[in-house]
C-alpha cells in the first residue's frame, strides 16, 4: 500500500487513492465508491465521489491536527 497515493479533484468533487496502472474496470462497491481493478485484477485506485460531502464530519478534526502540527 506505500505506493498508493491520495489526491483530490476539487472541480468534479473526487477523493482518489490509487497508483500506477492502466484501468481495465470499475466496481462499484457502494452508491459513490467504485474501485478500479488492472488486467489481473489488482486494485490500482478507488474513488470516492461528493467526497466533499462524505466525508464532512472529519474535515474539520483533520484541518486542526494538521494546524497543530
Amino acid at each position: 500500500m506505500s505506493d498508493f497515493s491520495v489526491f483530490y479533484d476539487e472541480e468534479q468533487d473526487v477523493l482518489y487513492f490509487g497508483k500506477e496502472g492502466e484501468e481495465e474496470e470499475s466496481v462499484e462497491l457502494a452508491p459513490w465508491v467504485n474501485v478500479e481493478l488492472d488486467k489481473s485484477g489488482q486494485v490500482i485506485g478507488l474513488e470516492v465521489f461528493n467526497a466533499a460531502t462524505r466525508f464532512r464530519h472529519v474535515i474539520k478534526p483533520m484541518e486542526q491536527r494538521i494546524e497543530a502540527a
